[in-house]
Formats: C-alpha cells, structure tokens, sequence
C-alpha cells in the first residue's frame, strides 16, 4: 500500500472529534494510535484492543505522523 493509500484512511472534519485527525470512519485519533505504539504497544495488540481497526489502520496513522 502507498503512503497515499494509506493517508486516504485518515480523515479531519470539523466537526467530528472537534477537527482531530481519525481514522476514517472511525473516532479514533491519530494521536490515540500513536501514543499507544509509543507507549510500546504492537499494531497487533492495538488491533486486539480495537478490533475495528485494521493493521493498516495503524499504519495510516504512522504515515500520517509522518
């Protein structure tokens, strides 16, 4: 996947989670996602926690850090 497939998953609209970066589709935050990886997590286990998500998900995220 391309990083610009990847950022495609990634939305901002003012007015859902007040103009946060989520995953598309989703409320999560980008920031959720990144300092749970921080915090030492896998893509696997935060998948596990949010079954919504996809591994790919989490990549977004980290592309969108970026």
């Amino acid at each position: 996947m391309t990083q610009e497939e990847l950022l495609e998953r990634i939305s901002i609209d003012p007015g859902v989670c007040g103009g946060r970066p989520c995953v598309r589709g989703h409320r999560i935050w980008v920031s959720l996602i990144l300092d749970f990886l921080a915090s030492g997590l896998s893509a696997e286990e935060i998948v596990q926690e949010y079954p919504q998500l996809t591994k790919e998900d989490v990549r977004a995220c980290v592309a969108y850090a970026s």
